[in-house]
């Protein structure tokens, strides 16, 4: 294993960290960076290359699990939490968080098989980034006033499935899952910090789910000659995932969604006039 290999492995992992839960589309960063510039898969098989992804996709995972680990000891009923976080009461409950995980869980399996296929390349990417960024905008513009819900101990199930229907949209790749499910949140009357909390809380179990039946399938590519190259991306993953996470939700409140649409179409432009 050279040093090129670990190189392009942690930079794979810091592109994942960073952009997994922002709204910007990981999926979108992660092909355009792989695809343009570091070529992975030929470093290794397509099989490895797509593993590594899968690998480093838990790191991010990890991370968002610690930062919001009280949150999920206390869904799982093993913390009581009062509705900002501390102490008894806590209202946020595990059925809102399936009721919000079922429209796009149903409609993935129904359409894997062809998203894998057929939908992940740069050009539908860039239309990804670019619808994306308008919805957020949307958002932004549209949103019904002073926010009604400012934490997300205060959902109902119906908002909370109406943002699975939003997540739905991100399986076309370069949409974001953030990106989609906050502003759907945030169209239904949240504050973004509580639309964004409600959007990495049901990010972990998708995101693991489908990690984990993936490194199921494909075990047998991680070996001892790969096996740096997996362990560089996954840290790498994980500590800029801990470091997106907290900045992220301490700044949504105040610059809300437009800065990182204005980012996406700043994007698909590079993209489109100096790499395609």
């Amino acid at each position: 294993m050279d040093f090129w290999n670990i190189f392009v492995a942690f930079v794979l992992g810091l592109v994942e960290g960073l952009t997994e839960f922002a709204p910007v589309s990981s999926t979108g960063h992660m092909i355009i960076v792989d695809d343009t510039l570091l070529h992975s898969k030929e470093l290794f098989s397509s099989e490895v290359a797509n593993t590594f992804k899968v690998v480093i996709q838990l790191g991010s995972i990890l991370a968002a699990v610690i930062v919001f680990k009280d949150r999920f000891l206390s869904l799982l009923g093993l913390k009581k939490m009062s509705p900002d976080g501390n102490g008894p009461g806590h209202k946020l409950r595990l059925s809102q968080v399936i009721v919000g995980l079922l429209p796009a869980a149903v409609l993935g399996l129904i359409f894997e098989d062809y998203i894998d296929e057929y939908l992940f390349s740069i050009n539908t990417v860039l239309i990804g980034l670019v619808a994306g960024a308008l919805l957020m905008i949307a958002a932004d513009w549209f949103r019904p006033g002073r926010p009604k819900v400012t934490t997300v101990d205060q959902m109902t199930y119906k908002q909370a499935f109406f943002i699975g229907l939003f997540q739905c949209i991100a399986l076309w790749p370069g949409f974001s899952r953030s990106g989609s499910t906050i502003s759907g949140g945030v169209l239904l009357g949240l504050s973004h910090r509580a639309a964004s909390d409600f959007t990495f809380i049901m990010a972990v179990p998708v995101m693991a789910g489908a990690s984990f039946l993936s490194l199921l399938k494909h075990w047998q590519y991680i070996t001892a000659d790969s096996l740096p190259f997996f362990i560089v991306g996954f840290i790498s993953a994980f500590l800029f995932a801990l470091l997106a996470i907290r900045f992220f939700l301490k700044l949504i409140n105040r610059i809300k969604l437009v800065p990182f649409a204005l980012y996406r179409i700043a994007l698909a432009a590079v993209i489109y006039f100096f790499i395609m």
